[in-house]
């Protein structure tokens, strides 16, 4: 029996210090031996959302004995890895610069393949480690820096749909839960409070959800928030308004869903129709209920990574490294750290995002 690859996936794009080890089984399913995610949520708390300079200093403290960790709990040997895979981009360069750097000093230690991998490429992927997964499909992806529909064709092959044209849904969910008082990252908890209150209290704008193809925004909607915040003055009325969020992106996602699964199955000759959901806000259960049920109604196979693998993490790194390594698809020492590093290299520069995602 023919040994098989040991990937270590090394992950800092934001503020989640990650290392992964990973394998695959005689099938060619990846088999996650160790996924260690240290999470900077008290460094930045009480400044309302990530600071750069202390989320790269956490890195740096940290990367070492994450990385230790991950080949502890692997129950591997160094000598044992064939590659090693960091993230490059997109991201926050300073914290990018400090996985990336480590791991080309530990493939050069142990002269073995060093592998940059896109962190966008990770999340679209990333349902591979759970389920068996072919090619071609559409992904949405939503998490706290990104919102985007792509067309999956292969590994490397994307095609942009569509993309928030300002802020990110992650975003536009932490955001809210600041403007509703609650400590950072509040995202996660406007679901729970949502369960409180009556989604129809208020009549939220849905940005472009009428023009745009399958393009996203969520600035004007989180400006009506804050205008009706300065307004409440009970905890009832924050659940009603925790309701009516939830509420409106459901319904800005089922539409633009809808529109973009038209555009999928323009561009693809179809046996199956596979929809993945990823990224941290892929991790609502709300959001998963009503793209599951939009799904059964358009006969689509729905997706979704795991919950603890929606968040960012390094297995995702290790798996597309996998991949990559199976093609000998290996990269330079010298691989810059890409804050923005588009998934489809054609795609079109939105002005509007002050990025190209």
């Amino acid at each position: 029996m023919s040994k098989k690859p040991l990937i270590l996936g090394i992950e800092t794009s934001c503020d989640e210090t990650a290392a992964s080890i990973i394998t695959e089984n005689e099938q060619g399913n990846p088999i996650i031996l160790s996924n260690i995610v240290s999470s900077q949520t008290e460094v930045h708390k009480k400044f309302g959302g990530v600071v750069p300079e202390l989320a790269a200093r956490s890195h740096i403290e940290k990367i070492d004995s994450i990385v230790q960790k991950a080949i502890d709990e692997s129950g591997k040997k160094i000598e044992e890895i064939d590659a090693v895979a960091s993230t490059a981009g997109p991201g926050l360069v300073v914290c990018l610069s400090v996985g990336l750097s480590f791991g080309k000093a530990f493939s050069s230690l142990i002269n073995k393949p060093f592998i940059a991998v896109n962190h966008l490429e990770g999340h679209a992927l990333s349902p591979k480690l759970n389920s068996k997964l072919n090619y071609p499909y559409l992904v949405l992806l939503i998490s706290g820096g990104h919102s985007q529909f792509l067309n999956v064709q292969a590994l490397g092959k994307y095609k942009r749909l569509g993309t928030t044209i300002d802020d990110a849904l992650g975003e536009a969910f932490d955001k809210t839960a600041k403007l509703l008082g609650i400590e950072f990252p509040g995202g996660p908890m406007i679901e729970i409070l949502a369960k409180k209150g009556n989604p129809n209290k208020y009549n939220l704008p849905k940005p472009i959800l009428n023009k745009g193809g399958c393009n996203l925004s969520f600035a004007g909607l989180k400006t009506a928030i804050l205008k009706i915040t300065k307004n409440i003055k009970t905890d009832q009325e924050k659940f009603d308004l925790a309701a009516s969020f939830q509420k409106t992106i459901e319904e800005i996602l089922y539409k633009k869903t809808r529109i973009a699964f038209t555009e999928f199955e323009k561009q693809n000759n179809l046996k199956n129709k596979i929809f993945v959901i990823a990224g941290g806000v892929a991790s609502n259960k709300s959001i998963r209920s009503m793209l599951i049920n939009l799904c059964k109604q358009e006969n689509y196979e729905s997706i979704f990574p795991p919950i603890q693998l929606c968040s960012d993490n390094a297995a995702m790194i290790a798996m597309v490294g996998l991949e990559k390594f199976k093609l000998k698809q290996f990269d330079k020492l010298d691989y810059p750290a890409k804050p923005r590093w588009p998934l489809d290299e054609n795609a079109v520069f939105l002005k509007g995002a002050g990025v190209q995602l």
